[in-house]
């Protein structure tokens, strides 16, 4: 069973959200319903090697449902945002032309912008400008570098929901130092040469945040039952430890830490739960800055199957599987 293709640009339904959520299962379900595969949008689970520390997909789950972008590079291998689009583009259009919508899956935000909207990466990286931006939010406050970016930018600082979002803050200011144009003039003449794919994205709401954070961290103590500390030791064991410390992955560097000897296993532990929670945070605030997620309370629906059946509602009619 698929969906009739047409000559439209791909349809990608996204499911995104925190870590710990509950995305893979919800994802499964979907792509299972619409007969289709999952696209990663992980930063991280493209890595090989480190499938447990990155809570990749399971055997048994990619078993269930085909996913793309899953521990297909080494660890010493790049992949940046654009490398990422170019790559699930492809598959998405091959997908399409199957006459399949692909569930795009994880928390990445700038993977998901990449995707969904094309990767705008702008002037390069200035980090003296940059480390000088964060150091000014550190001294003055969010809300003075959101009043800067409101002077020399206002249709972007218009498009963020609060003043607190201190990364796009920070980055837009970086961009406007470096080019002399403001962001928002640049991803326009962007978004003229490459259209968002069509696109409708979920995510799951913990009113509670109490909730979410204990999910999280009975999350972390499962990779460490799953043999999390042997992974990272048979990385280490394969000259993997500079690549570890430049990766992003959560806990990799902690464990590694522990490992060496420089401080308890526990306490590595604890550390990379408090990383995660944050991290949650970090992601919550990218996410609700997008207004075309919509956000399913896990209070109204607490279990996998009403969320997947409150999801499934959403979706348009004519996106969904035919006999």
């Amino acid at each position: 069973m698929t969906l009739s293709a047409d000559s439209g640009r791909p349809r990608i339904v996204a499911v995104v959200g925190p870590t710990g959520s509950g995305k893979t299962a919800l994802a499964i379900g979907l792509a299972e319903r619409l007969g289709s595969e999952i696209l990663s949008v992980d930063s991280m689970q493209c890595y090989r090697g480190m499938e447990i520390g990155t809570a990749a997909p399971t055997l048994e789950e990619r078993t269930r449902v085909p996913h793309h972008l899953v521990s297909i590079i080494d660890p010493d291998e790049s992949m940046n945002a654009g490398d990422f689009e170019a790559r699930a583009r492809s598959i998405a259009e091959q997908l399409h032309a199957q006459g399949r919508v692909p569930v795009a899956a994880g928390g990445s935000g700038l993977y998901v912008s990449a995707l969904l909207d094309g990767i705008f990466d702008g002037p390069g990286r200035d980090e003296h400008v940059r480390a000088r931006l964060r150091a000014e939010a550190r001294e003055e406050g969010n809300e003075a570098l959101f009043a800067r970016l409101r002077a020399v930018d206002p249709a972007y600082a218009a498009q963020l929901t609060s003043s607190n979002d201190s990364v796009r803050v920070v980055r837009a200011l970086e961009v406007f130092e470096c080019s002399g144009r403001p962001f928002s003039e640049l991803h326009a003449a962007h978004q003229a040469l490459l259209e968002p794919l069509e696109s409708v994205q979920f995510a799951l709401h913990y009113p509670d945040r109490e909730v979410l954070y204990a999910r999280i961290n009975a999350r972390v103590d499962a990779m460490i039952a799953a043999g999390w500390v042997t992974e990272v030791q048979r990385l280490l064991d394969l000259g993997y430890g500079p690549q570890i410390d430049r990766l992003k992955a959560l806990g990799y560097r902690e464990i590694a830490s522990a490992l060496h000897g420089e401080q308890p296993l526990e306490t590595a532990i604890e550390a990379t739960k408090l990383h995660h929670r944050r991290y949650a945070k970090r992601q919550l605030t990218w996410f609700r800055n997008d207004p075309r997620v919509q956000w399913i309370d896990t209070t109204i629906h607490p279990t996998p199957v009403s969320q997947l059946d409150a999801v499934w509602r959403q979706i348009p009619e004519s996106w969904r599987v035919r006999e």
